[in-house]
């Protein structure tokens, strides 16, 4: 994907949840600037509530991300899990840093026109679960 196809990018509010996890899964690999820009509807709003960041504008965003300072051997997230309802995917994942997990995410994704209306992200720490609750669990594979 890039701006000179921007035609190409399908209509994101048609896409069922197998769809949307592919176009997703592809698109947040290697979160590359270029290839997102054109999924985004143009008043495109991006929300990190835990640091109370707002980035207003697909232009913005695309600028935040070629500034980015991206660490050896890149940054992206693993898509676990999407679930569709009409305008919204809701997607869970793992934020990696240079193949390493760092984060659990979930991402809301607000649909526009076909496009990335309004995302806001969450991320969470992993942590080590407390052996005296151990009994009523299971481990998940993550």
């Amino acid at each position: 994907m890039n701006e000179a196809n921007e035609q190409q990018i399908p209509n994101l509010e048609a896409m069922d949840e197998q769809q949307a996890q592919h176009f997703l899964t592809e698109l947040l690999s290697n979160l590359s600037p270029k290839e997102e820009y054109n999924a985004r509807h143009q008043d495109y709003v991006m929300e990190m509530p835990q640091s109370g960041e707002r980035i207003r504008g697909k232009e913005n965003m695309r600028a935040m991300q070629e500034a980015y300072p991206t660490p050896q051997g890149g940054v992206s997230i693993q898509v676990r899990r999407v679930l569709v309802k009409e305008g919204l995917w809701v997607a869970e994942g793992v934020y990696g840093v240079g193949g390493e997990q760092v984060f659990h995410v979930a991402l809301i994704f607000e649909l526009r026109d076909g496009k990335m209306w309004r995302d806001r992200w969450y991320f969470a720490e992993p942590f080590e679960a407390p052996k005296w609750r151990s009994q009523w669990v299971e481990r998940m594979q993550i």
